[in-house]
């Protein structure tokens, strides 16, 4: 697998709200340390359709942190934004929808060179799998069309957010998540980390730490999943260089 710019910093968050707590209370302590002394964050609200809506909402939970929000929709030079930002965080909502308008804004290319240059990426859901080469693992209606399922490309992984585990006592005779992400490694290569409610990536210096209180479930084509452990390095399960902790199913 290729190795991950140890220049990046990403927050890539399975979900922005967990259950009992409010809109990003369980990232706050990893948002403030990541951002460390940066104030000036470029919102991407393109996931939701009501976007001014949705940048008030992320305008005052920053505000809240002692971070300023300025959405990039009200933006004349949307790219330009992107560059000069201090820190970037796209929100969460439909994938397809906000892949959709990252290529209508031309924002790919700024996205990646930004980031590539340091500047911290939080990404929350769909925010979290547009940082991975595809959006092929989003468990989203596609509503619209983007130009391609190609996304950011920022870590080497894809990952499946909001992952639940089968349920054993359930009558649903559907697909599990883990069956999806099954046939997705029928067709694809790269390696599906499964991120549990309340679970993190904290990505800096090469290294993809997994936080919170739960272990995500990994897939690789070809093997069985298995579980590696929070507070774990999940770069070196995801290389094989150790094995994971937890058990293997």
């Amino acid at each position: 697998m290729v190795s991950i710019d140890e220049t990046k910093q990403l927050l890539l968050i399975s979900n922005s709200t967990l259950h009992g707590r409010g809109y990003l209370d369980h990232a706050e302590k990893e948002i403030r340390d990541l951002v460390g002394g940066r104030t000036n964050v470029i919102f991407i609200p393109h996931a939701l359709h009501d976007r001014r809506a949705y940048t008030a909402k992320a305008q005052e939970r920053f505000r809240e942190m002692g971070l300023s929000l300025t959405s990039i929709h009200d933006v004349s030079n949307k790219p330009r934004a992107i560059d000069e930002a201090d820190v970037i965080f796209v929100g969460g909502g439909n994938t397809f929808r906000l892949l959709k308008g990252l290529y209508d804004d031309d924002l790919m290319a700024s996205i990646r060179r930004t980031v590539a240059g340091g500047v911290p990426y939080i990404g929350s859901s769909a925010g979290c799998i547009v940082a991975c080469p595809t959006l092929k693992t989003t468990k989203d209606m596609p509503v619209v069309q983007p130009p391609s399922f190609g996304a950011l490309g920022l870590v080497p992984f894809q990952i499946s957010p909001h992952y639940l585990d089968p349920d054993p006592s359930s009558t649903h005779m559907g697909e599990t998540q883990e069956e999806r992400i099954m046939q997705f490694l029928e067709e694809n290569e790269e390696t599906v980390v499964g991120l549990r409610e309340g679970s993190i990536l904290r990505i800096q210096n090469g290294s993809v730490a997994l936080k919170g209180p739960n272990t995500a479930r990994i897939f690789r084509r070809g093997e069985k999943p298995c579980e590696a452990a929070s507070g774990s390095d999940l770069w070196q399960v995801l290389e094989g260089a150790v094995a994971p902790a937890g058990r293997v199913a």
